[in-house]
């Protein structure tokens, strides 16, 4: 969906990137330029109700890579922060045009 949007990349973060055997789930983040707003899905800007919609039919969580409000970070960076630990990392993924 994102990618038929024009988005060009998405971070992964949460269990989902953990060494856990049975991942809980996943937050991520999605880079905004160039999307075409019209043609993205609107679960992707719903951010109501503690992301329920997005929780219900992906799993998990998918923001746009815009500044976290409590951090002043955006959220690929938000994402790399421990809160005890200092920095960890995240996934990566470059996506294409969907043709």
């Amino acid at each position: 969906m994102l990618a038929v949007a024009g988005c060009r990349r998405i971070w992964l973060n949460g269990s989902f990137v953990t060494a856990k055997d049975e991942p809980a789930d996943f937050d991520g983040c999605w880079d905004p330029e160039g999307v075409d707003f019209d043609a993205l899905d609107p679960v992707l800007l719903d951010l109501s109700e503690g992301r329920a919609q997005q929780k219900a039919r992906f799993g998990g969580e998918l923001f746009p890579n815009v500044v976290e409000s409590d951090s002043g970070l955006a959220f690929n960076e938000f994402f790399q922060n421990e809160r005890d630990t200092g920095r960890k990392g995240i996934v990566s993924i470059k996506i294409g045009e969907v043709q």
